[in-house]
């Protein structure tokens, strides 16, 4: 591949930057030879992967530019197979792989959060009496692995809560147990989590496509697949159905938004962390635009049955994914709702202060609680550092949301038996 004049690589991104994002694919297809001619349409090319994790606390490197790949199996690297449109479409051509490999050794950068470094794999700690298991679920949309944490106070026929964790972009279901302690969580109130894995078929940096419309739908993509998850710990265990929960980081934030409207039948209330409201983004251009300025105009609003109680935390200096969509998560929350707030200020122990605002209803009881982390950027807070993306300086994310989850049990589900 020729070298790639630095005016012509500065020009999508500067176009990005300023919210023309037509121009800025435009000037990508140029660049590439992709364009419409009589009686030819323009080729068809995968989406990049819309990365919602990006460095690690402290690493402010550049980063390399991300991969690009198909939703599902490719035939020897030559087609992919659309799950929207049912058709074998082109897979992505060579000059496009060609700029972003050039661009990613370059001195030139996308946007935070497209690309991040690979996180490290830690081996989880299991006390004796408890379990990590690995178990599959399929159904039309597909199949995930996930693993799941059973506490060493867990007795069959004693309904207890669930926890379902959806991790970011590049980590693991065992990256993420170690970084949220989540599982330390768990076994001090007997509680079993469930970490679904993404795999890199369905996103090369295992991101869940939260900016994907055909995965914002119930009972169709990714959703019925995490629900399916959901559904199979539910009839394997003794579940309260009352007390089932679900939350991510980042692009597992912006999934856990999506699983709370799609159903909120299933999920008592949803933790987003560092995420993204449903329907923020209904394609790559958009989640770019997301990512970099929030969405004011969000393609779903709050139509469910139920206001889903919802604890909400980021970061004032989260370059990766920017503070405005926090404020969408809580406002599409409470949509529909009469609800007042007040805020109250404090300091983490030897860490950030944060502002923490309580959103509650007529009765009292807080339906939407925002933490607003100060100087804090795009990580767990509170988590432990032999985990990717946390910042140990807290505030703790892991045990205030247990903490808010156990306070809203599902009004609607029947009780246990």
């Amino acid at each position: 591949m020729k070298p790639i004049p630095p005016g012509v690589m500065r020009a999508a991104p500067r176009l990005t930057q300023a919210g023309r994002l037509t121009e800025a694919t435009a000037a990508l297809q140029d660049l590439l030879g992709i364009q419409q001619g009589p009686g030819r349409k323009s080729a068809r090319r995968p989406s990049p992967t819309i990365d919602g994790v990006a460095e690690a606390v402290g690493t402010a490197e550049a980063r390399p530019a991300p991969h690009v790949g198909s939703r599902s199996n490719t035939d020897g690297g030559r087609r992919r197979f659309d799950r929207a449109e049912g058709t074998i479409q082109p897979a992505m051509p060579a000059a496009l792989r060609d700029f972003l490999d050039q661009i990613g050794t370059s001195e030139f950068q996308l946007p935070d959060g497209l690309a991040s470094p690979s996180p490290i794999q830690p081996s989880v700690a299991v006390p004796k009496g408890a379990q990590f298991l690995t178990a599959t679920f399929s159904n039309h949309a597909g199949s995930r692995s996930y693993k799941l944490y059973v506490p060493s106070g867990y007795c069959a026929g004693q309904a207890v809560p669930l926890f379902v964790m959806l991790h970011g972009c590049t980590q693991s279901p065992d990256d993420f147990a170690v970084g949220t302690r989540m599982n330390e969580a768990a076994e001090e109130h007997t509680c079993l989590v469930a970490y679904p894995a993404q795999t890199s078929a369905a996103n090369p940096q295992k991101c869940w496509n939260w900016f994907n419309e055909a995965d914002q739908q119930r009972d169709a993509g990714e959703p019925s697949l995490i629900a399916g998850i959901t559904g199979a710990v539910m009839r394997d265990y003794s579940v309260d159905p009352r007390r089932i929960y679900v939350a991510g980081l980042s692009a597992g934030g912006a999934a856990a938004a999506i699983m709370g409207h799609t159903y909120p039948d299933l999920f008592a209330a949803i933790g987003v962390h560092s995420g993204l409201a449903c329907g923020a983004a209904r394609d790559m251009p958009s989640a770019f635009a997301a990512m970099q300025r929030g969405n004011d105009g969000l393609a779903h609003a709050a139509t469910s049955r139920r206001i889903v109680p919802v604890i909400v935390f980021h970061g004032d200096r989260d370059s990766t994914v920017n503070l405005r969509n926090a404020e969408a998560v809580v406002t599409q929350a409470a949509q529909g709702a009469r609800l007042r707030a007040r805020t109250e200020e404090g300091q983490s122990p030897g860490g950030h202060a944060y502002r923490r605002t309580l959103h509650a209803d007529t009765d009292g009881q807080t339906i939407v609680e925002q933490w607003t982390v100060r100087g804090a950027g795009h990580a767990w807070f509170g988590g432990s550092p032999a985990g990717s993306y946390t910042d140990p300086r807290g505030p703790d994310a892991t045990g205030e949301m247990l903490r808010f989850f156990l306070e809203h049990p599902h009004p609607m589900a029947a009780p246990a038996a």
